[in-house]
């Protein structure tokens, strides 16, 4: 098990008091690192309760993954989904009210695809499946009502001299331009866990063994099929096929998986969640990437020709005639085995990672768009599809967010487990809900000892009912940290996370966390000796909700 840890003292709190600024120093009552959807809604939650707030944004475009192509949203039960997080799908669905919004088609032709069941309070209504731009502009529409303060394309320095912490607390942090960046309370809003790691807080990254927490689908999960993204019939890894001596096909892993429930550090694959669209005229052919290399994708061709014809089953779609398009089956868009040191990668190597898993994508739709040996149903059926030419201008029609499905995941004051999340538990002071399927993408493709290729990894078990999650999983410990908190990189084994880490409960954890940092603000304790009643009246009151 892969775990930092940093041991500190207790002190009170608000023995800190912030100097005066200089000129490239900036300070807030809170300061959230990320331009995650969470990110923004607990900036909007920190400005709602009357405190000051900044948000520092490695990104320039805002809401992460919800404005970066996943616009068929993962809900589960949409009625445990409240407070701004529901906010966010009610604004949208106001959005679809206006005629302007529907560009390429007619809202009756799309009909009610993307309409919510009614909100709480029976009033409202909500929109759950969208187009990029529109999530993107509810984001900056609340930048601007709320009159945000947020410095983008600002990256955490990472070194040893990027963070201040005194007696436990964090001071300020810098960042690669140098500002400097103070506050009271820190909210760790990215994906990938940064500034909580430079912290000095305990995380885990890759997947625990079964035993770690006495669960049942962490682990190597080899054999196991629970979706269609695996190898239904035989198929050869050898590029002579049936001959080891000939070499393996690129994209198989010549290591063995290992014994199923055994931890590793592997990662569950990423992907562009793409938007595609086939109107004539909005959409341009799939580019041939630099280095593209039609041998790459030989898997694909054999898995086509033992007959499997799945390839658009994940084509979702969306308003005007377009998509949210994720991995599907055995050999798709998940760039499986691609990604296992992006966690703790430095920005350099993360950047590089993201641009492989670009050229691997880009090269796969070019492939099944031009290459003459694909099927000719398939090849006839992509030439419908392109990319948008009125989403993600400013990357010619690619998303600007790689789908971080995992990352770091902290060990705080309480961790969420399996039977947490499938609602087998009544987890402690909660702050927020999760329904969705504990969904966990494939970590690796490897040949089996029959000589043919599978992948492993891929689980998706239903929870009984929609469960709580715990207050506790948000706090670091606090001899490790008393003024972080971590809504998204949460303390959660693999198994849960993979049903937590939809983005309706990132914006959910989101406002939970700046609501809480604000209430231990005001009354001078750190967020890990806030009394949860006074939590919990708080959220109820913003309309979130915290158990059936």
């Amino acid at each position: 098990m892969k775990i930092i840890a940093c041991a500190l003292t207790f002190v009170t709190l608000f023995s800190i008091h912030l100097p005066a600024q200089p000129a490239l120093r900036r300070t807030a009552d809170v300061i959230v690192y990320g331009g995650t959807a969470g990110a923004i809604v607990a900036a909007v939650q920190v400005k709602k309760m009357g405190k000051s707030v900044i948000v520092v944004s490695p990104d320039k475009h805002l809401g992460g993954l919800s404005s970066g192509g996943l616009g068929f949203t993962d809900t589960g039960n949409k009625e445990v989904i409240g407070g701004l997080s529901r906010e966010f799908y009610q604004r949208l669905y106001q959005h679809y009210q206006n005629d302007s919004s529907w560009t390429w088609q007619r809202r009756a032709e799309y009909g009610n695809k993307g309409q919510g069941t009614p909100a709480i309070d029976g009033t409202s209504r909500t929109m759950w499946i969208f187009e990029p731009h529109a999530a993107e502009q509810v984001f900056e529409d609340w930048v601007r009502e709320n009159k945000l303060t947020v410095y983008r394309d600002e990256w955490l320095d990472r070194s040893a001299k990027g963070i201040q912490k005194k007696e436990g607390a964090i001071q300020s942090f810098r960042t690669l331009s140098g500002k400097t960046y103070a506050g009271k309370m820190f909210i760790d809003a990215t994906y990938e866990g940064d500034l909580m790691a430079l912290a000095g807080v305990r995380y885990h990254v890759g997947r625990e063994a079964n035993s770690a927490y006495g669960e049942t689908h962490n682990g190597v999960q080899v054999g196991i099929f629970q979706h269609g993204h695996y190898f239904k019939a035989d198929v050869s890894p050898y590029k002579v096929p049936g001959d080891p001596k000939s070499g393996l096909l690129p994209e198989i892993s010549p290591d063995k998986p290992g014994e199923n429930g055994t931890g590793d550090t592997k990662i569950q694959a990423y992907c562009f969640r793409m938007c595609m669209s086939n109107h004539p005229d909005n959409r341009v052919p799939f580019p041939k990437p630099d280095g593209y290399d039609p041998a790459r994708y030989e898997l694909a061709l054999r898995v086509f020709a033992t007959g499997w014809r799945e390839q658009f089953n994940k084509f979702d779609p969306i308003p005007n005639r377009k998509t949210d398009t994720n991995n599907h089956g055995p050999f798709s868009s998940d760039y499986i085995g691609k990604n296992y040191d992006y966690p703790e990668a430095t920005y350099e190597r993360r950047q590089a990672i993201i641009q492989d898993h670009e050229r691997y994508q880009k090269g796969l739709l070019y492939f099944l768009q031009n290459d003459p040996r694909v099927p000719s149903d398939v090849h006839e059926a992509m030439q419908q599809w392109g990319l948008p030419k009125d989403e993600f201008k400013d990357n010619k029609g690619w998303p600007h967010q790689l789908y971080i499905r995992e990352a770091r995941r902290m060990v705080g004051e309480f961790v969420m487990k399996e039977n947490d999340a499938l609602g087998k538990t009544n987890v402690p002071n909660p702050i927020g809900m999760g329904s969705y399927a504990l969904d966990a993408h494939n970590a690796q493709r490897f040949v089996k000892a029959d000589g043919f290729v599978q992948n492993e990894g891929d689980i998706g078990v239903h929870p009984d009912k929609p469960y709580s999650i715990a207050y506790g999983s948000i706090l670091p410990k606090e001899t490790e940290c008393r003024n972080l908190l971590v809504p998204v990189c949460l303390s959660s084994s693999h198994i849960a996370y993979g049903s937590i880490r939809m983005e309706p409960v990132f914006m959910i954890l989101g406002q939970s966390a700046a609501t809480a940092a604000v209430l231990a603000i005001e009354n001078n304790v750190t967020p890990q000796r806030l009394p949860y009643e006074k939590l919990r009246v708080a959220l109820l009151k913003d309309k979130q909700r915290l158990t059936l």
